[in-house]
């Protein structure tokens, strides 16, 4: 799978997600390695959510991982929080802020039990 295809394929999914209710700016950075590896953000600002395949150089967190742990995230197979203590994702920058990315995952997976 290449970069463009992943991204188009996570940017769907989480676009998804109903996230009127996180008032809040967030940015999220996520740098993808191995297969499909590049690099994309998540904006969560004003209950809008806003994905872009850029670096965001004044990210609140950046996560490291491959494409296929994204994907177990996203799927609600795998918490953000056990990823990170197994090492399967890298976390950096403000954590607490990062912890909040599972509201994000979580919005997205009631929005798909919800279909």
């Amino acid at each position: 799978m290449t970069y463009s295809e992943f991204f188009a394929e996570i940017k769907g999914k989480f676009l998804e997600a109903d996230v009127s209710n996180i008032k809040d700016h967030l940015t999220f950075q996520f740098n993808i390695i191995g297969e499909a590896q590049g690099i994309f953000y998540i904006e969560l600002k004003n209950g809008k959510i806003r994905i872009e395949p850029y670096v965001y150089n004044d990210r609140d967190a950046m996560f490291t991982c491959t494409a296929e742990t994204l994907r177990e995230i996203e799927m609600g197979k795998l918490d953000p929080v056990d990823a990170a203590n197994d090492d399967k994702i890298k976390v950096e920058g403000n954590i607490e802020k990062a912890k909040r990315f599972g509201e994000l995952v979580e919005s997205h997976l009631k929005a798909v039990q919800g279909k």
